[in-house]
């Protein structure tokens, strides 16, 4: 068994996996395994040329971010997993931190390193579990008009960044799981095809007694949402399809149907207004671009 194994699960980055997979390295015994998710960039030919140490598993459909990662870990024999994103590129031995950090702590389940920006400003990664309001506010239009309160808290900003600490979660751009967790509450949760699946991971290792802890001693830069841009309008449905089927899962189905009722009036009153500045003449292959999006959100229903 090795120490760590990595999955990178890719779809169509193939200059930002090769960068990645140029920066891990330490002094650990792993095993890196590339899950191609049918890209069309070349990038499952360029790991075979030019990282033929790396397992590379090629699939013909894309399975999404949870059926990727899954089909990975399912190939992982480290005592520790490693989920990498390809956008990321691993700064020093903060691998072997992790894994050092682990090994220290057994009651640690899952550690997250501190992610930097590209411009070397840290970049947020570590949260408490959302309430239905913090739900409604983060990451909508609402966003700025928030309670200062709600997500000082959800983001962790009482905390400072560059102190160990345990949270409640840690954003999957990277994470270390340990195995006996994973044996324990099972792989993620393929229900959720791209976002809060860490989310939801998390909260069952935390429920099986684990702890989750942020490790900012290891860096990783992350290039973010690299893979997710190329496709606008599902990008949208999926973020916001998971955070409803995070909460009908954690918070019961009354929770879930206010949260989504209030999320597609949100996206029809978007729609409306992106409407009226196209008839208007601003910017109108933007406002086509934006309500062609938001139509498909609002006919998706988020269900």
């Amino acid at each position: 068994m090795v120490d760590l194994s990595i999955v990178i699960l890719s779809w169509n980055v193939r200059d930002l996996l090769r960068r990645c997979l140029q920066s891990v390295g330490g002094r650990l015994a792993l095993k890196v395994i590339v899950v191609d998710n049918a890209s069309s960039d070349g990038s499952a030919e360029m790991v075979r040329a030019e990282f033929p140490g790396a397992r590379l598993i090629v699939n013909q459909t894309n399975r999404g971010y949870t059926g990727g990662n899954n089909d990975g870990i399912a190939a992982a024999t480290g005592r520790y997993v490693l989920i990498l994103n390809p956008d990321t590129q691993v700064i020093g031995d903060a691998l072997d931190t992790l894994v050092v950090y682990a090994d220290a702590h057994p009651d640690v389940g899952v550690v997250g390193p501190q992610l930097i920006n590209p411009d070397g400003g840290v970049q947020s990664s570590r949260r408490r579990f959302p309430t239905l309001i913090t739900a409604l506010f983060e990451s909508t239009w609402l966003q700025s008009i928030a309670p200062r309160s709600v997500l000082r808290h959800y983001y962790v900003l009482d905390q400072p960044d560059d102190v160990v600490q345990e949270v409640d979660w840690v954003m999957g751009a990277c994470l270390l799981v340990r195995r006996e967790a994973i044996q324990q509450v099972g792989l993620l949760d393929e229900g959720f095809f791209m976002y809060s699946e860490e989310m939801d991971w998390c909260r069952r290792i935390k429920r099986a007694g684990w702890k989750i802890v942020y490790l900012p001693e290891a860096r990783v830069i992350h290039y973010s949402g690299k893979s997710s841009d190329q496709v606008a309008a599902q990008r949208h449905i999926y973020f916001q399809t998971s955070k409803v089927r995070y909460f009908r899962k954690h918070h019961g189905a009354a929770a879930a149907g206010v949260l989504r009722v209030a999320l597609l009036t949100m996206y029809a009153w978007q729609l409306a207004l992106e409407a009226v500045k196209g008839a208007l003449g601003h910017k109108r292959p933007l406002r086509r671009e934006r309500v062609r999006a938001y139509w498909q959100v609002l006919r998706s229903g988020l269900r």
